[in-house]
């Protein structure tokens, strides 16, 4: 089972809010999902976000690949180098 860590899309049309969210490959992007590490608010200056780093590490130690986006809010956060 390949799993990522990949942002959920949450909030209204046209005033997104994303989840951190870790989940199988296959599933939707809004679909199933297995943990929810974090919130992510790109209408905040300068761009909000909240990772729980210890389940973010967890995941990353256990073969979670995360996607772009959330690598570079990793990267922000001091998670990943």
């Amino acid at each position: 089972m390949a799993v990522k860590i990949r942002l959920r899309r949450m909030g209204q049309k046209k005033a997104p809010f994303y989840r951190i969210v870790v989940s199988d490959s296959r599933s939707p992007r809004d679909g199933r999902f297995i943990e929810e590490l974090g919130t992510y608010d790109p209408t905040k200056e300068p761009n909000a976000f909240k990772i729980n780093e210890e389940a973010a590490k967890k995941w990353l130690q256990n073969g979670a690949q995360p996607t772009d986006t959330v690598g570079n809010l990793f990267k922000k956060a001091g998670i990943t180098k």
